[in-house]
């Protein structure tokens, strides 16, 4: 099994300084460099103190200076809200001067806000979405091209920097049905959501599995999985962390559509369905379990505490 943290940069209640919320998470950075992990995934967000990260490709280009060997994911660029030459340009750009290090994670965006102020109607962000990133990856080929689509047209233009790596590696992340059989059909690989339950997430990828061989394309590599993370010296510590951080996230993120249960019902379907918690020898058994059912190849973790972090570097990665 592949490691990786999907970072957050979250300021909640502004309590510390912005600075000792960089601080803090570059710090973590750099045990990831030596620490047994694939890549750091850094979350693009606007307008928001739930992550201020409103460039992952400059806050990726810090994270090169200061690591020799983590690869840089973008978990995800908001390729909607970009003209896709300038997020082409951005991406390669980061791979040439991190040594063929990026990741790069495109997604749709879902914030409404955000949509918004950047001008994209919740209507046409799909498409876009789609467009910007066959535009993005037509961009990388060798030489210019030329483009004609429903949001750009492009007459032999070439997009240099082109990415030191070729190809450079990417995912689309996708959530809904329809999400995963449009990347299905495309061939595209993808990175698969935190909020989902872990039976969710097993079947979800068992779909998109079939609908890619349907249309005639492998899958490349393990499935980057996002799954929330609460770890502590026992089972109750954690299942408490769990518990808060699952408050936290429905408060500041995963906010209910028409017609949901209650906050303690969704509270309980994050702590029972979604988050791996436990002591580590609990977390190890469920992460291998896991390995097997869904199958879980490649963990990004988003963790709820340091502690977390520390138990899942020191006393889960080496025993995995």
């Amino acid at each position: 099994m592949k490691f990786a943290v999907l970072q957050f940069f979250s300021w909640p209640e502004r309590r510390v300084p912005l600075g000792t919320v960089y601080r803090r998470a570059l710090d973590r950075v750099r045990i990831m460099d030596g620490g047994g992990y694939d890549a750091v995934w850094l979350a693009e967000h606007h307008f928001s103190t739930y992550s201020v990260c409103p460039s992952v490709h400059i806050m990726g280009m810090h994270v090169a200076d200061i690591t020799s060997h983590l690869r840089i994911g973008t978990g995800v660029s908001l390729a909607a809200f970009y003209h896709p030459l300038r997020l082409a340009e951005e991406v390669a750009l980061l791979d040439n001067l991190s040594g063929g290090r990026v990741n790069w994670g495109a997604g749709r965006g879902f914030d409404r806000k955000e949509m918004e102020v950047f001008g994209v109607s919740q209507q046409e962000s799909q498409a876009r979405f789609r467009e910007h990133v066959d535009v993005v990856l037509r961009a990388w080929r060798p030489g210019p091209f030329t483009y004609q689509g429903r949001f750009h047209n492009f007459q032999d233009v070439e997009v240099l920097p082109k990415p030191l790596q070729d190809p450079i590696p990417a995912w689309v992340a996708s959530t809904s049905p329809a999400a995963m059989a449009w990347a299905a059909s495309q061939g595209h690989a993808i990175l698969m959501d935190p909020h989902a339950t872990h039976e969710e997430i097993g079947r979800k990828h068992a779909n998109y599995r079939a609908a890619l061989a349907a249309h005639g394309f492998e899958q490349r590599g393990a499935t980057p999985m996002a799954r929330l993370l609460a770890i502590a010296r026992t089972d109750a510590e954690a299942e408490a962390v769990a518990r808060q951080g699952a408050q936290w996230t429905l408060d500041a993120y995963a906010a209910p559509g028409p017609g949901a249960p209650s906050k303690a019902e969704r509270v309980e379907r994050y702590v029972n369905e979604v988050i791996i918690h436990g002591s580590p020898s609990k977390v190890v058994d469920e992460l291998k379990r896991l390995e097997e059912q869904i199958p879980l190849r490649y963990l990004i973790a988003s963790i709820f505490s340091h502690e977390t972090f520390l138990l899942l570097t020191d006393e889960v990665i080496p025993r995995m």
